[in-house]
């Protein structure tokens, strides 16, 4: 591991007066992984753990802050979450293990660096670790990779499962920096790899998140799912997962629609256009599925001829409409990726 000197901050103020030349830290569970395989090497390490940070209270608009410090585990077991969000609680617990939510940290979560084997394995090429160096995976072993919203430059996926709940619940992320306060849309806060794929995110350098806010979303609490599609039941990524969530009105039919992808792209997939397709229809099958098939418009398989992704295209599209039968059912208690006895994916 290469040296770094350490610090810790006291305050907000302390922690961005020092300009975010190196790299915060918090539950360190993404970035000590990092730095110990040569991937992340900052020279300073600012330790944020003693920042008031923690707490997750009701917002003045009527929903909920999470501070940026809330560990994962404490966030999907908090009453008001588990209330009002339970999309997201369903979501938190379907991702790594009990140890790891107990120290990962919120705004940590949205920063984690994806899993891409070949982004870790510093003796292979990867434009996201050493810009212009070249993307091993693309034409190689894929099956975890992206099917949507690939570069030339780039083909990995975003690991998270909280953020793609986050994207659904149209999420708004709070920074602070010397340069003051803004909020960005969860929608963008992540980006596209571009020609740019070593950057992840739209903070700017020395940007501390501080809050994650969740706005009221009382129409979502009684039909939603968070569907998790893995090689193994336990402490695995997402090949693909699905954040799906129905307002029924009073006749019965979908007064709105929210519905995110996880393991397919760079970021977690949602587009709006799609899920007003599904207004005011029935929700079922056929008009699950319709907009399954849209959401997943222009993906490409990745991968050479064994190690290929192309089974993740029907696979999401499948997903999708499995997500939304549960979220009608009321099965958000259904462990993820587990399917009842009978069901097929």
């Amino acid at each position: 591991m290469k040296r770094f000197t350490y610090a810790a901050a006291s305050d907000v103020a302390a922690a961005v007066g020092w300009g975010g030349k190196g790299a915060f830290i918090a539950g360190g569970t993404n970035l000590l992984d990092l730095m110990k395989e040569g991937v992340a090497r900052p020279e300073h390490v600012m330790d944020i753990n003693a920042l008031a940070l923690h707490d997750i209270e009701p917002s003045e608009s009527g929903g909920l802050m999470l501070g940026a410090l809330a560990r994962n585990a404490a966030t999907a077991h908090h009453p008001l979450v588990q209330e009002q969000y339970p999309l997201l609680s369903a979501a938190i617990l379907s991702g790594a293990s009990p140890q790891i939510r107990n120290m990962a940290t919120d705004g940590g979560n949205l920063l984690q660096r994806t899993r891409c084997y070949y982004f870790y394995d510093t003796g292979t090429p990867c434009n996201k670790r050493q810009p212009g160096s070249g993307c091993s995976a693309i034409g190689n072993l894929a099956r975890q990779h992206a099917i949507l919203g690939a570069s030339t430059e780039c083909i990995a996926t975003h690991p998270s499962d909280m953020c793609v709940a986050l994207a659904a619940l149209d999420a708004v992320v709070h920074v602070e920096s010397l340069g003051g306060r803004r909020s960005i849309p969860f929608l963008e806060f992540h980006r596209l790899p571009g020609d740019q794929p070593d950057v992840d995110n739209t903070l700017m350098p020395g940007e501390l998140i501080t809050h994650i806010e969740l706005p009221p979303a009382p129409d979502f609490v009684e039909h939603c799912a968070y569907l998790k599609i893995r090689e193994r039941a336990s402490y695995a990524f997402a090949l693909v997962s699905v954040a799906a969530a129905l307002h029924i009105d009073d006749g019965g039919r979908i007064a709105e629609a929210r519905i995110a992808l996880g393991g397919v792209a760079h970021k977690p997939w949602r587009l709006p256009d799609v899920e007003r397709l599904l207004h005011g229809k029935r929700p079922d099958r056929a008009a699950f599925s319709e907009a399954g098939s849209a959401l997943i418009a222009g993906a490409q398989a990745q991968g050479s001829a064994l190690g290929s992704n192309a089974f993740k295209i029907p696979m999401a599209q499948r997903a999708v409409v499995r997500a939304l039968e549960m979220a009608m059912a009321k099965h958000t208690s259904l462990l993820p990726g587990r399917a009842k006895k009978g069901q097929a994916l």
